[in-house]
């Protein structure tokens, strides 16, 4: 496959990164407005519009550094807010909130998946023209993935931690979610330690090697 330009890459790239993140948050406000909740709603943040969700660290500069400089690329947006108050049963909603984002992320990867198979199935009547295609194909299994393990990990304001602390009692749930304050910081410091790449990589290529097995069957 032909080596692509920076410009190539960014442009290629961004389209897959920027859906990802900005569905992933749709996701999480629209099952709270079916829960009881719309203050996602009435902020405007159920779009499809990236700009309502950009947040320009997350969604912009990180994952076009690391989609420039390698590793695995993943980034986050602004928060939709979620008012748990207004929900109908507030630790069992919240939880299924969280699982909406990483779910989302779950069925765009399925549909990236389908569309590289039919890109192989049909490589050999496009010649070099399926390239551009496979690289954003790449771009789009490889974000998805990131965010779902990412999203996963049990350190507020993660998803994965909505769901830990709907299965704590109260009490204890309302300790654990105290760490919310330095979660980004925790997650950047993992980040620039190498620690989250440990953390992340090998669900990261269980799940890639299972992509890449539906692709070549």
């Amino acid at each position: 496959m032909e080596e692509f330009s920076l410009i190539q890459k960014i442009t290629l790239g961004v389209v897959p990164v920027v859906f990802a993140i900005t569905v992933h948050e749709v996701a999480h406000g629209w099952v709270a407005s079916r829960l009881g909740d719309q203050t996602a709603r009435l902020l405007g943040r159920l779009t499809l519009n990236p700009i309502k969700h950009m947040d320009p660290v997350g969604t912009v500069i990180l994952p076009l550094l690391l989609l420039v400089f390698g590793g695995f690329i993943f980034g986050w947006a602004k928060p939709v807010p979620v008012d748990w108050r207004n929900l109908r049963r507030p630790r069992r909603d919240m939880a299924l909130v969280a699982v909406a984002g990483p779910g989302a992320n779950l069925v765009m990867l399925l549909i990236w998946a389908m569309f590289g198979r039919y890109l192989i199935a049909q490589q050999g009547t496009w010649g070099d023209a399926v390239a551009p295609w496979f690289y954003m194909v790449g771009v789009g299994i490889t974000i998805n993935i990131a965010l779902i393990v990412l999203n996963l990990l049990p350190l507020p304001p993660l998803d994965g931690s909505r769901i830990v602390a709907a299965l704590l009692p109260p009490r204890q749930a309302a300790q654990y979610n105290g760490l919310e304050r330095w979660g980004i910081l925790i997650l950047l410091g993992l980040l620039a330690t190498g620690i989250l790449n440990q953390i992340m990589l090998p669900p990261m290529r269980f799940i890639y090697q299972l992509v890449q097995d539906f692709l070549l069957r």
